[in-house]
């Protein structure tokens, strides 16, 4: 019965890849095709665990590295995963397994084994997964989640700081990218050349750590959920002005950051990738990890990258991402650090955004009216805040806006899409503003520590943005000046 049960586990899963390939040799690489995909297993499986499920895809997707054995054993000796070998790897369902989990980066900068996640963020598969597994075994066996850490960030990170000692710590991680079409997403490429942490590893390794941590500390009684349930929650989901983010409580894919620095400020980070490190020294013999006084400065500078870029600053969905136009001249570059940050509202779109396609779909309506209408270079903005947990890129850190007539060199101007004349953004729209953006901006070099912050209404006298009930909020930020 065993054995049968896998014959259908198997031709479940041939058939899933035709599926998520449609047609053979297209693979649309989306978290919500792999999440359909995983659900056609389950379906098929009546009763097959989620543990035993993610570890038939490490087991087929050959992730068993010395150190996954260490922590979570060799998949092909469970035997829940007997009956795997030889008839998954044809040609179609190698191709989908080496597409959506086996990390890699081509010489022509494609990232591979990532997924567009419905958010708008990318997100690599394999350190998801083995952050998965990893909760779901110290649930289910009873033991300690001990190689959450280590399995999902702790050894790329640290690998990383070390490959990449000839460029700045500030690159040492990364980069992010763009998918070639966010609505059937085939190729991610990088902006720049790659590290062995990219922003996708960083962002599958976060999202491990979440849900692994989540999936361990379930109490005794409660069974966890169907894989294909525990991604569908996280990744899934749909705000409302009612039931916004400022009121969602489970974890959600825009909760990225902060939930990871709640879960990771606890512990003491340079220790953790110190022991990672040496954990890897000793299981793979790596002899060109030299443990003298320079490793303990040369991981301490790379986690003051990752904390500033991960964990202090706030997720900002790029150009390329939203659909950007291009821009119609050179774009002109500001003198940094700026003394001014300028608060905005969108005024039209008059409704908060919700989602990433409504908020890509904002901007580009804003870049539009400003490019055509306004006969302007690009979208007047600097950065725009959406209701949906993210930041999105307009002119960016570097370059000169079109925000504040007479004041657009000397200072960033930031908008919350809506209309906030009557009533206020939602909070974490706000925070994303005060407590993650403009600190990012200061820690980065962008805003000088004594910065003055000040409503558009402040400085150009015949607008009435960002709106009473807003302005009426940043009047009591710190740094705000009358």
């Amino acid at each position: 019965m065993i054995f049968l049960g896998f014959t259908f586990f198997v031709l479940a899963l041939i058939n899933l890849l035709t599926v998520y390939g449609r047609p053979a040799g297209v693979h649309l690489r989306n978290m919500e095709s792999f999440i359909q995909s995983v659900q056609q297993v389950e379906d098929s499986n009546p009763g097959l665990s989620p543990l035993a499920l993610v570890r038939a895809l490490r087991k087929t997707a050959g992730h068993d590295d010395l150190m996954t054995i260490h922590f979570l054993g060799a998949s092909y000796n469970h035997s829940d995963t007997e009956g795997l070998e030889g008839s998954i790897l044809n040609a179609t369902s190698f191709s989908f397994f080496d597409k959506a989990i086996h990390h890699i980066v081509t010489d022509q900068g494609e990232e591979r084994g990532v997924v567009l996640a419905p958010d708008g963020t990318t997100v690599a598969l394999a350190p998801l997964l083995l952050g998965i597994e990893s909760g779901l075994k110290a649930k289910m066996e009873v033991t300690q989640a001990l190689g959450i850490f280590p399995l999902t960030l702790g050894r790329t990170m640290g690998l990383s700081f070390l490959s990449h000692q000839d460029i700045p710590p500030s690159l040492r991680l990364g980069p992010n990218g763009c998918w070639d079409n966010v609505e059937q997403p085939k190729v991610f490429r990088l902006s720049r050349p790659a590290t062995l942490a990219t922003d996708a590893i960083i962002n599958g390794g976060m999202d491990g750590v979440i849900l692994g941590m989540h999936l361990s500390s379930l109490p005794a009684s409660q069974q966890p959920q169907a894989l294909s349930e525990i991604l569908g929650g996280y990744y899934n989901f749909t705000l409302t002005e009612k039931q916004g983010i400022d009121v969602v409580t489970r974890h959600i894919s825009p909760r990225r950051r902060e939930l990871s620095r709640s879960l990771l400020e606890p512990l003491d980070l340079h220790n953790a990738v110190m022991t990672t490190l040496a954990l890897v020294w000793k299981l793979e013999n790596t002899e060109w990890i030299s443990y003298d006084t320079g490793l303990g400065k040369v991981v301490q500078d790379g986690l003051q990258t990752f904390r500033h870029k991960y964990l202090d600053c706030p997720q900002i969905i790029p150009r390329c991402q939203w659909g950007a136009k291009a821009y119609r001249d050179t774009p002109i570059p500001l003198s940094l650090p700026l003394q001014f940050l300028y608060v905005h509202h969108t005024y039209e779109p008059f409704s908060p955004c919700l989602s990433f396609s409504s908020c890509s779909r904002d901007m580009r309506s804003m870049q539009r009216f400003h490019q055509e209408d306004r006969g302007w270079t690009d979208i007047g903005y600097s950065f725009v805040v959406g209701s949906d947990g993210y930041i999105y890129e307009g002119r960016g850190w570097n370059h000169i806006g079109r925000h504040t007539r007479g004041h657009n060199a000397i200072g960033y101007g930031v908008s919350i899409i809506g209309n906030y004349t009557a009533k206020l953004p939602s909070r974490h729209a706000m925070d994303l503003l005060r407590f993650q953006l403009v600190p990012c901006a200061v820690n980065g070099g962008g805003l000088t520590s004594n910065f003055t912050i000040q409503g558009h209404r402040q400085v150009v006298n015949y607008t009435s943005c960002p709106g009473d009930a807003l302005f009426s909020e940043i009047r009591s930020w710190e740094h705000f000046r009358e």
